[in-house]
């Protein structure tokens, strides 16, 4: 018997995607771990400042959906579960690190970070400002505590919608609103203090 190969339609839906691996046709899943990679990277990333860290995140993010594709309902989002699934390796990793006592300025993974500059012989000047702001935002980032970090991750930098984080982190939508305009604020100060720092 010849297996059909899956063709993806720019209809088909996230839903669609896992229910076709869930009927055991791997192009779907190939599919999802290209749609989802660098999304999920960038949260993994965000949350444990760490490139390599977040790199191992989302390869156990991906491996544990191949293993358990069947443990998704459609009561949910797709992507809901999906971050669900990364938020939580990336916690593990978070209460790992803690435990080994091996927090430091290197963690933070500035130098394995890549950066595009459009121009390098006339905004050679804007691009490493750019560089900065970026460490600048991911250390404040760092700072934060996890409650906080995680919301302003999955809100203002993955940019999902309130609801969606609520699922995710299983929290009602008037404490996401909270915890978000109050890591917001937080951030702000911890900008302003890492810019003054940076100035002395």
């Amino acid at each position: 018997m010849v297996k059909k190969e899956y063709r993806k339609k720019d209809s088909d839906s996230d839903e669609e995607l896992i229910q076709n691996f869930q009927q055991g046709d791997l192009a779907a899943f190939d599919v999802i771990v290209r749609k989802y990679k660098d999304q999920l990277l960038n949260f993994a990333f965000r949350f444990l400042g760490n490139q390599e860290e977040a790199e191992d995140v989302v390869q156990e993010t991906f491996l544990r959906l191949y293993r358990n594709k069947h443990a998704y309902r459609k009561i949910a989002k797709f992507s809901t579960w999906l971050y669900t699934i990364a938020g939580n390796l990336a916690k593990t990793e978070l209460r790992k690190r803690k435990r080994r006592r091996l927090v430091s300025i290197s963690d933070l993974g500035y130098e394995e970070k890549e950066y595009e500059i459009e121009d390098t012989s006339t905004d050679t000047e804007r691009a490493v400002d750019s560089v900065l702001k970026e460490e600048f935002i991911q250390h404040a980032i760092s700072g934060l505590s996890n409650r906080f970090r995680e919301v302003i991750i999955l809100r203002d930098i993955q940019g999902l919608s309130y609801e969606e984080v609520g699922e995710i982190l299983k929290i009602p939508l008037g404490t996401v609103k909270s915890r978000v305009n109050r890591a917001r604020l937080k951030l702000q100060d911890k900008l302003k203090d890492i810019k003054q720092n940076k100035t002395d």
